[in-house]
């Protein structure tokens, strides 16, 4: 048997908004009923932020434990995986909700550009938010924005600020950053397999370049992310009408390269995480 993909579902990011989408998820009790339905899809692994009322970023804590609790509840066994992403917070308050050790978190190890400006992970910042996921247990998803993101978090390992096997997710599209080449992306693969053997990755593409990359991904052997945070759209011209939709037709090519969507057991196992009995 081909080695099963596990999905990861971005549920509602830090920027789409219902003007975007009415999908979109706000509300914490939105994101609950959303992520249930990607989880009854497929999906092992959620990718949280959290939101205000007026659909601005939150690192509120509070909304985080809710939001945890809410999934715990409705996806049984579901890997949690809190964003400390920029765009939600700013320094430390981006790894605030840390203590309330979810099974992962991301963690971008360097600074890249973005639309509109400079997404900065400075050194300490970056070195703290290792600690702080070392100290909690929680297994970092490093996200590679750049080929350099990938060779520091090898020296980051090699010097023990990264501990375990790594879980490292390259990051397509975004404007201003790297576009999605299938190029790039074997490149990126082949630097994982030689700086970091044994690691295992995954990759997401933003907007259209969302369902490329999932191909290219489940196709290469590796997992895989979707989610309205990264792309709105099942096509063009037909917004996508929810989470479910969107993982639904990952596991559709899934299908096609005949790897078995990863369970639960099978996602915790791939990533040495803790497996509920």
């Amino acid at each position: 048997m081909k080695k099963p993909c596990i999905l990861c579902v971005a549920i509602t990011g830090s920027l789409p908004t219902k003007a975007d989408n009415p999908a979109v998820p706000i509300s914490l009790q939105e994101q609950i009923e959303s992520t249930q339905s990607a989880f009854e899809a497929g999906a092992t692994i959620a990718h949280c932020h959290v939101r205000n009322d007026d659909e601005s970023p939150s690192s509120d804590p509070e909304k985080f434990l809710r939001l945890m609790e809410g999934i715990k509840k409705t996806c049984p066994d579901m890997i949690i995986q809190f964003s400390t992403g920029g765009r939600s917070g700013a320094g430390k308050e981006r790894g605030g909700m840390l203590s309330l050790m979810p099974d992962m978190a991301s963690l971008t190890v360097g600074s890249n550009n973005f639309p509109n400006r400079v997404y900065e992970n400075p050194p300490d910042l970056v070195d703290w938010l290792a600690d702080e996921m070392k100290s909690y247990g929680i297994k970092p998803e490093i996200e590679a924005f750049d080929l350099s993101h990938i060779h520091h978090a090898a020296l980051m390992h090699k010097q023990g600020k990264l501990i375990g096997n790594l879980y490292v997710q390259f990051v397509f599209g975004v404007k201003n950053a790297m576009p999605a080449d299938k190029d790039v992306f074997n490149y990126y693969v082949k630097t994982v397999e030689r700086l970091l053997p044994g690691t295992e990755w995954c990759a997401a593409g933003i907007g259209a370049n969302q369902i490329i990359v999932n191909e290219w991904c489940i196709a290469r052997g590796g997992h895989t992310r979707t989610g309205l945070e990264d792309n709105i759209k099942l096509d063009r011209y037909t917004l996508a009408p929810s989470n479910a939709e969107l993982v639904k037709r990952v596991v559709e090519i899934c299908d096609k390269y005949e790897r078995p969507v990863a369970s639960t057991q099978e996602a915790r196992q791939i990533l040495n995480l803790n497996l509920v009995l």
